[in-house]
């Protein structure tokens, strides 16, 4: 490079101009391999010289430092790899390539010294950097005073970093009194020459009408200004004013695109308004598996609310696929953080070996943080534990202890949990007053529960006289309030004639709720109710449904009375196939009429295949269980319940 040649020439004659620019090729790469210890050889001849660039750009240098460059084409990796191979001969070789090596220490006294020399000398930039320094105390001791000299010497030359420079001193208040009014004008010249900090900080200054009258539509002016230079603060709030229309048109789309480039460039808040703008759909349709990945984002940044939504998020499957061992491992990291819920999660998942492997011990310790952040459940939980000795040794003491805790802090489950140890572990009248008054306390609060154990007390359940009539009222607030036990609890004093308040189309209603909400029993009753005609009108094939609902769940003899229905094509078409495996289902959890049914489904080819043998095989079983007609069909057979053992 022939400019090269010539001012080397020149620096030779002393020419400190261009000493300078052969340092800024050098910090450059240009004609030369980029070298910033090179060029801060060549900025200290120009220095000494007293080019007042020359010591700027030379004490931003010590100020900083410079570490190597590292690349598979960077002379540090060069450097590296030849002392690899070379060992004690490399450093001959590294000298004579790399003369002035490959960084810079940071020194800043040093740097004090030149950035002085330069801020004497009149370069504003210099006297702006050398105001900072007074006022962090680097290379010299904290002075604010002197620091406000230099950053009024560099505003006098309308350098816009000085300008920015005053107004924090005076927002702040570093060496003066705090002054919004003259922050906002210094802030304000210096926004005016497009300085994105200044014009953020003026923002926020319009926004809360601090020093000047609040201008939402100002503070937008000056976001969006800022934001063109990509600045992620602005960004950031630019999209928030238009995600709320706050001083600007509201348009989800572009408030969606800034929160986007702000977040790209890891900014955590506007990561954080992504996944809540995602999660809640503003202006359009959520969208949960944007969501799922920009929670996932600030959770792995140390969000704490972000890790806990992450984790639920894999526990349900919202935006994700399920994953329980994610879900653990976010709960687990939020609980670390502080996160009271969290810390209950993880305690539940240790506790049934859910994501993680089973550690009651662990369990304990996270219901014990959850209970220390105001989660009355963990108290619940320690007390239940204790009380009944899961993992742990039993200490009824213990558990007293900790479900009182809970009981305390008004949780209804709490009240109702303690309530409920009272009862099983002290039965004296002092002890049954204070359970019903816990009981009333959460029932009147709403909890289910409560009034469902209160009618449990009313019907003599712990002792005492029944008295349905007082029970009832109980027992329907909980119903009402979607207590399936309470609901099946209804149906059966309003269908028993000598309970004393007899109604069946109130157990039918009850029944009904009961049934529909999955209770097998229920269900059982109900298709009884259907094809008898009581409570309701008589409808076999209704009968039938439910009937088959019990039996899907398992309700044994539902599974027999189905059999026997669709065998006899009642309420619904005869299916001889459907009717054996119901049967079936019903012998093989030991109902003898049913075995005795599948035997003989067996002996005749009823909706199976003849198979003598198997049905010997069903009918011992029900002869086992005294059942006269399979002892019958034995001797029919000419065998005995004794013979078919043999």
């Amino acid at each position: 490079m022939e400019a090269l040649k010539l001012w080397k020439l020149a620096a030779q004659s002393g020419e400190a101009e261009a000493s300078y620019r052969i340092g800024m090729l050098y910090v450059r790469g240009e004609g030369v391999v980029r070298s910033v210890p090179d060029a801060a050889i060549w900025y200290e001849r120009a220095a000494q010289l007293g080019n007042i660039d020359a010591q700027f750009q030379l004490g931003l240098i010590f100020l900083y430092g410079a570490n190597p460059v590292l690349g598979p084409y960077r002379h540090e990796t060069w450097y590296q790899s030849s002392a690899a191979r070379l060992g004690d001969e490399a450093s001959n070789v590294q000298d004579l390539i790399f003369p002035h090596g490959t960084s810079v220490a940071k020194d800043v006294d040093a740097a004090f010294r030149w950035i002085s020399a330069a801020a004497e000398g009149g370069k504003a930039e210099a006297q702006t950097v050398l105001g900072n320094m007074y006022s962090e105390g680097l290379g010299c001791t904290k002075d604010f005073q002197t620091a406000l000299g230099w950053y009024q010497a560099g505003a006098e030359q309308k350098c816009a970093p000085a300008e920015f420079a005053l107004g924090d001193v005076y927002y702040q208040g570093r060496g003066v009194p705090v002054d919004f009014e003259q922050a906002a004008i210094w802030y304000g010249k210096a926004a005016d020459q497009d300085h994105v900090r200044a014009q953020v900080a003026l923002a926020f200054m319009n926004l809360k009408g601090a020093g000047m009258p609040e201008s939402p539509t100002e503070a937008a002016r000056l976001f969006q200004s800022a934001a063109r230079h990509d600045d992620a603060i602005a960004l950031y709030n630019i999209g928030l004013l238009r995600l709320n229309g706050k001083g600007v048109a509201k348009d989800s789309d572009l408030a969606e695109t800034a929160l986007r480039k702000a977040a790209r460039k890891d900014y955590l808040p506007a990561i954080q308004a992504l996944a809540e703008f995602y999660s809640h759909g503003a202006g359009a349709e959520p969208d949960l598996r944007e969501a799922a990945t920009w929670y996932e984002k600030a959770a792995e940044r140390g969000d704490v609310q972000a890790q806990f939504f992450i984790g639920r998020f894999y526990a349900t499957g919202t935006g994700v696929s399920p994953n329980i061992r994610q879900a653990a491992k976010w709960f687990e990291r939020a609980a670390e953080n502080g996160h009271a819920t969290a810390a209950f999660n993880v305690a539940i998942f240790y506790l049934n070996g859910s994501g993680v492997e089973r550690n009651v011990e662990t369990a304990i310790k996270w219901f014990e943080r959850a209970s220390e952040g105001g989660i009355s459940a963990a108290q619940v939980q320690l007390g239940r534990l204790y009380s009944a000795g899961n993992g742990v040794p039993r200490d009824q003491k213990l558990a007293g202890e900790w479900l009182s805790k809970a009981a305390v802090g008004g949780d209804p489950d709490a009240k109702t949990a303690y309530a409920l140890f009272l009862l099983h572990h002290d039965g004296s009248a002092d002890r049954l007053a204070q359970v019903q008054s816990l009981l009333t306390e959460a029932a009147e609060a709403g909890y289910a529960p409560a009034a469902f154990q209160l009618g449990a007390m009313q019907m003599g359940k712990f002792g005492g006289v029944a008295d349905v009539r007082g029970a009832v009222p109980w027992f329907t607030r909980a119903a009402k309030a979607g207590h399936v036990e309470a609901q099946y609890t209804l149906a059966l004093l309003f269908a028993d004639p000598n309970s004393g308040v007899n109604d069946a189309r109130a157990s039918a209603t009850w029944m009904t709720a009961a049934a529909r909400a999955g209770n097998a029993a229920a269900q059982f009753q109900l298709a009884v109710m259907y094809c008898t005609g009581n409570g309701v009108a008589q409808d076999v094939a209704q009968g039938v449904t439910w009937y088959e609902s019990a039996a899907q769940q398992g309700h044994t003899v539902a599974q027999y009375n189905l059999a026997v229905m669709l065998g006899r094509g009642q309420g619904r078409e005869a299916d001889p196939k459907k009717a054996a495996e119901w049967f079936q289902k019903a012998a093989e959890q030991g109902m003898a009429e049913a075995q005795l049914a599948v035997g003989d489904a067996l002996m005749s080819g009823a909706g199976v295949a003849q198979d003598r043998d198997m049905a010997v095989h069903w009918y011992q079983q029900a002869a086992r269980q005294n059942n006269e007609g399979a002892v019958r069909r034995l001797r029919a057979i000419g065998l005995t319940l004794v013979d078919t053992e043999r």
